[in-house]
């Protein structure tokens, strides 16, 4: 198991955002987290990146428990972030912000590797490399997030509603580079707001509601579900 959760509690000041969450992640897999807004879904994202400092529980990546972690040293291990609304820097160009995120201690001796790969995955990354991030469509902000967190060469990705304000076309296009990458052996974690296209693209998946998982089961299961057709697809 890559990635196991068990029993872990987030709290926000008194709020409760996570409430004994427990859940697997095997390699290679892409597990999708469904749940509304305020359901804790960005909370369990930032906890296991090391963001959040948990309040109880165990967050074990292959064996080691990291419940706690400063987040550059879960990085480190091979745990990567692509975190909602992309947060490129928008001063710097796309070299810079790729190079950015080729600071981790495991990824420098790659790093011309990585970008070849980045750059060959994102055509209009190579094409815009010298071009200031802030300049750029809201698409090839999301390539370049991906781009950047690919350049800390991580074995499971973490993506935080990657198709939150794109264009439908440019959507197909972000979530297809997660089939993508998947299919070349990383592991993912995909938070979507389109929750019919995520179980689809799932071979698990949890749902996440007021902070507690209380459906889980593979995602062509969880997408003919009557509660999860009703609560996320309107049918």
């Amino acid at each position: 198991m890559m990635l196991k959760i068990e029993n872990l509690d987030v709290f926000h000041g008194d709020a409760q955002a996570l409430d004994g969450v427990s859940l697997e992640i095997e390699e290679g897999a892409i597990v999708a987290i469904v749940g509304a807004n305020g359901a804790g879904k960005t909370s369990l994202i930032r906890t296991i990146a090391g963001m959040h400092k948990p309040a109880g529980g165990h967050i074990y990546f292959r064996g080691l428990d990291i419940a706690g972690w400063p987040s550059h040293k879960v990085c480190d291990l091979g745990i990567g972030q692509v975190a909602e609304g992309r947060q490129v820097f928008p001063s710097l160009s796309v070299a810079e912000n790729l190079a950015m995120g080729a600071m981790v201690p495991r990824a420098r001796d790659e790093r011309d590797k990585n970008l070849d790969h980045v750059y060959t995955l994102f055509p209009a990354l190579a094409e815009r490399r010298h071009q200031a991030a802030g300049t750029l469509s809201g698409g090839e902000q999301q390539m370049l997030a991906i781009g950047r967190c690919l350049m800390g060469a991580p074995d499971l990705v973490m993506f935080d509603e990657p198709s939150l304000g794109l264009a439908p076309t440019v959507v197909q296009s972000v979530l297809q580079t997660v089939r993508d990458l998947n299919r070349e052996g990383l592991t993912c974690v995909l938070v979507e707001q389109n929750v019919a296209v995520s179980l689809k693209l799932a071979s698990q998946a949890y749902v996440l509601e007021n902070g507690r998982i209380t459906l889980a089961g593979s995602g062509a299961a969880l997408l003919v579900d009557d509660r999860v057709r009703q609560a996320y697809l309107g049918l």
